[in-house]
């Protein structure tokens, strides 16, 4: 999809962090966006900044977690534009960390609600769409760099993030082999300046977490410093912008990870056994691309 003007948007989690600057991008492309998000407050505060812009955006609370909230997004926007033509299905939480064996199943509920779910909610609901209006159009979904690799302690966020990847192959074959003029990216981002570490603000209370160990919250302390200095969305979002342009299925935004996922695939084929440092980039170099 190259024409982007006068087109309609839908991003999840489209309040902040990647999905509030993708929402940003499409906007300034002439686009008509409508930004889905749980939280009120902050959605209001987008859709004014976005409207500020001199775009056309629509603000719908949505839980993603829940097909029927995806419907009446969709049901939204239909009203509002009478077409969709891009769908990013961003919305995400980071989960808790520690070993799979400790994780509780409110864990489990609460990210595979959100990471998963939603997206799997989405494409149930917007694909019949974009096939039935026929024309140009374009899913995006929201992985990890955690898609493409298995790291300790962040299990249960990397069991939806794999499945994401693995999704969105089946749904790009899927559409091919239709004949649908309808692109899909996966989104498999390695750090990026989001508040990602702290989205248990957004963490129903009945879905409780499980116990984490003081090694394992200084674990995901590292992570949180490497988040807060990460990738800024804004250089995300172009290039989602560019991956949508020229058809490209995977958006891979940090270089630095590609030689540990060359090695845990070429370790697969091998059948050899995963060494951890082979998986993880070096510090040096992630401070370089930052």
């Amino acid at each position: 999809m190259r024409d982007f003007k006068d087109k309609v948007a839908v991003v999840t989690g489209g309040a902040s962090g990647i999905g509030f600057a993708m929402a940003r991008a499409f906007a300034r492309e002439g686009m008509r966006v409508v930004i889905a998000d749980v939280e009120a407050d902050a959605l209001a505060v987008a859709e004014r900044e976005i409207r500020g812009m001199g775009a056309t955006v629509l603000g719908v609370r949505t839980d993603v977690s829940r097909s029927h909230d995806v419907e009446a997004l969709a049901a939204d926007a239909l009203n509002a534009f009478g077409s969709v033509h891009l769908v990013c299905n961003n919305a995400g939480v980071g989960g808790a960390a520690g070993p799979i064996w400790e994780r509780s199943i409110g864990d489990w509920q609460w990210v595979m609600g959100v990471n998963l779910w939603g997206v799997i909610h989405g494409i149930r609901t917007f694909v019949p769409i974009m096939l039935k209006q026929g024309g140009d159009a374009h899913i995006v979904n929201t992985a990890s760099v955690a898609g493409l690799l298995s790291l300790p302690f962040t299990g249960v966020y990397q069991a939806t993030k794999h499945a994401v990847v693995t999704i969105s192959e089946t749904l790009y074959a899927e559409l091919t082999s239709a004949g649908a003029h309808i692109g899909v990216s996966v989104l498999c981002p390695g750090f990026v300046k989001t508040r990602i570490m702290d989205s248990s603000r957004n963490r129903p209370a009945e879905l409780a977490t499980g116990r984490v160990s003081p090694a394992v919250q200084a674990t995901w302390e590292r992570f949180r410093s490497m988040v807060e200095a990460g990738m800024p969305p804004e250089t995300v979002a172009d290039k989602v912008l560019d991956a949508i342009r020229n058809s490209k299925l995977y958006i891979l935004t940090h270089s630095e990870f590609n030689e540990p996922i060359r090695q845990r695939v070429d370790g697969i084929v091998a059948g050899r056994n995963p060494v951890l440092q082979s998986l993880l980039p070096n510090t040096e170099s992630l401070s370089r691309s930052v």
